[in-house]
């Protein structure tokens, strides 16, 4: 089955947030400050089953769905994930099932995830730097614990591994050209992601957005590289390979090229509501239906006249100065 919104965009990915707590307090996402010890997340009975997510995601399958992503909060933190996994990767043999994950725990579940079934990481690591890796990450945490768990994905038999790298300027700039060096030696994919306005809790201000032009003038100047085509129509990455066939990097470029007329997202919150943009209001609850005994076809229904009468353009309308919204979800309970 096919369904297209208002603008004729397909629904192909669902990112499901299996959980809102987080053992990194990152500063884009959600800061120490307001998400301490003192905060309250949501309780066991608020979010999603396993059997809820694998119920949800069986009808979005059926609606054409192709990639499902587990995101979180921090997905690993989530007692006994790799039994989602295990249960999503036999829904369909072709599903393209991925997670992302901050990589503080992978050293300790990589084999069981790929066991489990699961197809395709993204690791976030924003610097190798030790002291912008605290900073940027608002633990108190080594990122060599990071890099052993990536290390423990590659010996598990994981390929085309991403690295997500969100670029603040003022704040880890510098960790840019070192990161290309170790994903182009390491077989890592690389992804540069500039710093969105996601939620409205993460202090965001365009000065501190590095644009991914930018970006690619820098590395230009110290790794020969060249554009390529997309992997398929709706990938919001702009990539790049080496000249040299060392591999290839990435840009997603939300503020100064937003791509929302080919985006085929939907999202699940960590609480059970369908959310058709990352920077929604607010969504539509999935959760009451499914516990309130409603069938399959109802809750399909649900989500293709949600996704049918979709018209989302954030980033388009932000670039132009139209959109003046000042309420949205926060990130950890999208998962990005």
């Amino acid at each position: 089955m096919k369904i297209n919104d208002r603008m004729n965009r397909s629904l192909r990915d669902l990112r499901i947030s299996v959980t809102d707590r987080c053992n990194f307090r990152c500063r884009y996402c959600m800061p120490e400050e307001l998400y301490g010890e003192a905060y309250k997340f949501l309780n066991k009975n608020e979010i999603l089953s396993f059997e809820e997510i694998v119920r949800l995601s069986r009808i979005f399958v059926d609606l054409g769905v192709n990639k499902i992503r587990l995101t979180g909060g921090e997905p690993l933190v989530r007692s006994d994930i790799q039994g989602l996994v295990k249960d999503l990767s036999s829904i369909e043999q072709k599903l393209d099932l991925a997670m992302t994950t901050n990589g503080y725990l992978l050293e300790k579940y990589a084999e069981s995830l790929f066991t489990a079934g699961l197809k395709r990481l993204s690791v976030s690591l924003d610097s190798l730097d030790e002291s912008t890796f605290k900073e940027m990450s608002g633990k108190d945490f080594s990122v060599e614990k990071v890099l052993k768990g990536i290390q423990s994905a590659i010996d598990s038999g994981f390929t085309g591994i991403k690295i997500n790298c969100v670029v603040k300027k003022g704040s880890n700039e510098d960790s840019i050209l070192d990161l290309v060096d170790y994903c182009k030696s390491s077989n890592l994919i690389l992804r540069f992601i500039e710093f969105m306005d996601v939620g409205t809790l993460n202090s965001w201000d365009s000065k501190h957005v590095y644009p991914s032009k930018d970006l690619i003038e820098l590395i230009s100047k110290n790794f020969a590289i060249t554009p390529i085509e997309k992997n398929y129509s709706g990938e919001v990455a702009d990539r790049f390979e080496f000249n040299d066939g060392s591999g290839e990097l990435g840009f997603i470029s939300s503020v100064s090229n937003p791509f929302c007329s080919s985006c085929t997202r939907a999202r699940i919150s960590t609480d059970g509501r369908l959310v058709t943009c990352l920077f929604s209001e607010d969504g539509v609850d999935l959760k009451s239906a499914l516990r309130n005994g409603k069938s399959d076809d109802f809750i399909s229904n649900m989500i293709v006249s949600t996704w049918e009468n979709r018209n989302d353009k954030y980033s388009s309308d932000r670039s132009s100065g139209l959109n003046k919204r000042s309420s949205k979800i926060e990130m950890f309970q999208l998962g990005g």
